[in-house]
């Protein structure tokens, strides 16, 4: 029995020695120290021997666990160790390389021109108003003055839904719904940026898709030489101090009397270039007085109030502002067009 227990000692430790994974190891661990190991077979046969012998067997049966057990433990943390060591060699970092730069994103040009127009007019009292794109008929065209079957609604080709709903041509619903939202009752001064959809192809200046940002006040004794005083105030924040502007008569179903409103030219200082065709001057907008009907759908009394109207594309603002001749470039997604408007630091 002795020299078997000395045989296994042997046995068990020159297996652990060769074991090459924990795995391995472990089975080693359970073959020689378990229940049914044969340490414990040999020791179930002690109680033929002497009771003289029986302690000295059991002494040695533990010593030879024990041995076995100091082997296994060393040969697992050195398995161990090796284990760590493979996995450090597999994610080895090089610290000596560049490090990967981090690309900070932009402000889109169209956000930034949106931003400071709405800083401008928020300076001056308004406040921003928004609306559904998805709109009602009543609201994109009666309640504006363009009753069913008037031409002008052709001007605007739009993207019906159904016969009485559809992607609005304009800003202009907001204008109404904030007016009937007043009741008729005390002043206002917004103005409606968003998106508007148009049944248009698309090319260098014009796009199916575009942004549109509106003004509107409505209050009691309000005359055209407010709505000019603001418009060049918006001028010459936006397009220098050196601006000057020009109201020129035109039609719009929602305003009496109606302009479109120029600026001299940036690029020739008005004396007459390619970018405004020789006439020194670049049309920017469209404005006029809020048409009396449109006052009295919304439930307002046109004899004490009246107002005035303001609408612009910021496309066109950004593309003048910072020389862009194709509006395409806003849509593209292009990184080497919109690295082009970092953010300063």
């Amino acid at each position: 029995m002795q020299e078997r227990l000395k045989e296994l000692q042997a046995e068990a430790i020159q297996k652990a020695a060769e074991a090459a994974s924990l795995k391995e190891l472990n089975d080693i661990r359970v073959a020689y120290l378990g229940k049914k190991g044969p340490i414990t077979e040999v020791l179930r046969g002690m109680g033929k021997l002497s009771a003289e012998e029986r302690p000295v067997m059991g002494a040695l049966a533990n010593e030879v666990r024990e041995a076995i057990a100091v082997k296994i433990e060393a040969k697992q943390t050195e398995l161990e160790e090796a284990e760590v060591q493979a996995k450090l060699a597999l994610e080895t970092i090089d610290v000596t390389l560049p490090g990967r730069p981090v690309k900070v994103g932009n402000h889109h040009p169209l956000t930034k021109i949106i931003e400071e127009i709405e800083d401008l007019f928020i300076g001056m009292g308004y406040e921003v108003a928004e609306g559904p794109e998805v709109e009602q008929d009543y609201y994109n065209f009666e309640a504006l003055n363009l009753p069913k079957g008037h031409p002008a609604r052709d001007m605007q080709d739009s993207f019906y839904i159904t016969e009485e709903i559809l992607l609005r041509t304009h800003t202009s619903p907001v204008q109404a719904r904030t007016m009937e939202k007043h009741q008729g009752k005390g002043p206002i001064k917004i103005i409606c940026p968003g998106k508007v959809y148009r049944r248009d192809n698309d090319d260098a200046t014009h796009s199916h898709q575009f942004m549109q940002i509106e003004g509107l006040v409505v209050g009691e004794n309000i005359r055209m030489s407010d709505l000019k005083g603001t418009l060049e105030v918006f001028a010459k924040k936006m397009f220098g101090e050196d601006r000057e502007i020009r109201l020129r008569p035109s039609f719009f179903p929602f305003t009496e009397p109606s302009v479109e409103m120029d600026i001299s030219c940036k690029m020739c200082g008005g004396h007459g270039c390619n970018v405004c065709k020789q006439t020194g001057w670049i049309e920017i907008l469209g404005a006029g007085m809020v048409h009396p009907n449109v006052l009295e759908m919304a439930g307002y009394d046109p004899k004490k109030y009246n107002g005035f109207a303001f609408g612009m594309g910021p496309e066109r603002i950004a593309m003048l502002k910072y020389g862009i001749d194709d509006i395409r470039h806003f849509y593209t997604n292009d990184v080497r067009f919109l690295k082009q408007f970092a953010i300063e630091e």
